[in-house]
């Protein structure tokens, strides 16, 4: 059974913010925003990942543990290629689709 006085005693805040404070908080949380902003802008517009040369492959395939990238350039492409068209299944599909669209031979 609750005692008398004891919910408000529970629900007052020990400490009330002062208005510098507040600026202070909103003037922190603003700097952070827009730090998050220019961030998310500029590692957007740059592209991390660029075609592969002319004769290279870059599949992205489901290994053991999750995604993995295949690179391969000249006759390791080539072997891959080869390796993958024998097979049948969405990892030798992805990654002899990944073939014929960089005209890799096979």
């Amino acid at each position: 059974m609750p005692l008398e006085g004891h919910y408000e005693r529970q629900t007052t805040p020990l400490y009330k913010l002062s208005s510098r404070e507040i600026k202070v908080a909103v003037g922190i949380v603003a700097v952070t925003l827009v730090t998050v902003i220019a961030m998310v802008a500029f590692t957007g517009a740059s592209n991390s990942n660029p075609a592969p040369a002319q004769g290279c492959i870059n599949p992205t395939v489901a290994g053991i543990v999750g995604a993995e990238t295949l690179g391969a350039c000249g006759q390791e492409a080539v072997d891959i290629c080869t390796h993958a068209a024998e097979y049948t299944g969405a990892r030798a599909e992805t990654i002899v689709a990944n073939c014929e669209k960089q005209a890799v031979k096979f």
